[in-house]
C-alpha cells in the first residue's frame, strides 16, 4: 500500500470507523431492497475521501460538536448516487472490483434507489438548520448533473479540448469536493476568510484528483483499477491525457488516434498503441503536471490556518491524490 496513504489511515483510523457508523445508521431505506443495493455501492470499498474532508475541514476550524458526523454522511450519499446513476448511463460493467449494481438488479430499480440517496442527502443538509448548507447541496447536485450531461454530449470527441474537459470534471468532482469542505466551516461559524481558504481547497484538490484518477486509466491494471482497463475510452470518455496528446501528434498520428476513440470494440493492442502515443506527445507528463499544479494550489489555501495535525493531514491528503494507484 501506499505508504502515504498508511499513514493518512493510521491518523484518521477513528474518524473512519465513526463515519462507517454514520453511513448505516442515517441510511434509513424503507425497503430491504433499497438497503440492499445502497450497501452495494455505500460499503464495496469506497476511500470515504469526501465524508472525510468534511470531518477534518471543521476540526480545522476548532469544531467540537457531533454534527459535523451526521453532516459527512451528504457528501458520501451523494457520491454513490451520481455513481449509480452514471454506471448506467456508461454501460460500465465493474465498480471498485465488483460488477455494478445495474448487473444484478434493473436498471429502473437502481435509478430509484440513487434518487433516494440523493433525497437522503438533501434531508440531512436541512436538518442542520443551516439553508446556506442545503443551498451548497442543491449546487452540487444540479452541478453533477450538468457535468454527467455535458460528458454524455462529448462522448468520442477527439475535438474535444481541454477548457471544455476542465468544465466536466469541475461540475461532477471539484464542486463535491469543494462543498464538502465549504460545509463545515459553516458548521463550524467560522470566518468569511477560513470558508474561502477551505472552498478553495476542497475545489482544487478536486481538480487534482479527477485529473490523477484519469490518468490511472492509462497507468494502472485492471486489478488494481478496480475496473477494466480502458473502460473510460470504451465509454466514450475523452481526458486530458488524450486531449493533449491529440494536440501535439503529428496529422497522421491524430487520425490513427481518432480512430481508436472513436471505435467502441478497440483491442487490447489498439489500445497499447495509444498509451505509448500518450506517452510520446506527454499527455501522461502534462496531465500529471496540471495535477500537481492543482495540488500545490489546495495546499498554499491553507495557509490561513495555524500549523497542526488536522492541516497536516489535509496537506497529505493533496500529495496522496498524486500518488494513488487506485
Amino acid at each position: 500500500m501506499n505508504k502515504r496513504k498508511q499513514e493518512i489511515l493510521d491518523a484518521v483510523k477513528d474518524d473512519l470507523e465513526a463515519i462507517e457508523k454514520a453511513l448505516q445508521d442515517h441510511l434509513h431505506p424503507h425497503f430491504e431492497l433499497v438497503s440492499q443495493i445502497a450497501n452495494h455501492i455505500l460499503f464495496s470499498g469506497g476511500k470515504r475521501l469526501r465524508p472525510l474532508l468534511t470531518i477534518l475541514s471543521a476540526r480545522l476550524c476548532r469544531y467540537e460538536g457531533t454534527l459535523v458526523t451526521t453532516l459527512s454522511c451528504v457528501f458520501e450519499y451523494l457520491h454513490a448516487a451520481t455513481l449509480l446513476h452514471d454506471d448506467i448511463v456508461d454501460a460500465a460493467t465493474l465498480r471498485r472490483g465488483k460488477p455494478v449494481a445495474h448487473l444484478t438488479w434493473e436498471n429502473s430499480t437502481v435509478v430509484l434507489v440513487g434518487d433516494f440517496l440523493l433525497a437522503r442527502s438533501v434531508s440531512i443538509a436541512a436538518q442542520t438548520g443551516l439553508p446556506a448548507i442545503v443551498e451548497i447541496i442543491a449546487y452540487i447536485t444540479e452541478n453533477m448533473s450538468q457535468g454527467e450531461i455535458r460528458q454524455m454530449l462529448n462522448k468520442n470527441r477527439s475535438d474535444l479540448t481541454e477548457a471544455e474537459y476542465l468544465d466536466v470534471i469541475r461540475s461532477k468532482t471539484a464542486v463535491l469536493f469543494q462543498g464538502a469542505c465549504r460545509a463545515s466551516a459553516l458548521i463550524a461559524q467560522s470566518s468569511s476568510e477560513e470558508e474561502t481558504a477551505l472552498a478553495n481547497y476542497g475545489y482544487n484538490l478536486g481538480l487534482a484528483f479527477q485529473m490523477a484518477d484519469d490518468l490511472l486509466d492509462y497507468t494502472t491494471d485492471s486489478v488494481a483499477l478496480g475496473k477494466e482497463v480502458g473502460a473510460d475510452l470504451k465509454e466514450g470518455k475523452v481526458t486530458l491525457p488524450v486531449i493533449y496528446a491529440l494536440k501535439k501528434a503529428e496529422p497522421e498520428i491524430r487520425q490513427q488516434m481518432e480512430a481508436i476513440i472513436i471505435n467502441k470494440d478497440f483491442n487490447s493492442e489498439d489500445f497499447e498503441t495509444l498509451r505509448l502515443f500518450l506517452k510520446k506527445y506527454q499527455g501522461i507528463e502534462y496531465t500529471k503536471k496540471q495535477a500537481a499544479q492543482y495540488a500545490a494550489e489546495a495546499k498554499d489555501a491553507l495557509a490561513v490556518f495555524e500549523p497542526s495535525l488536522t492541516k497536516q493531514i489535509l496537506l497529505d491528503v493533496a500529495d496522496y491524490a498524486l500518488s494513488r494507484k487506485s
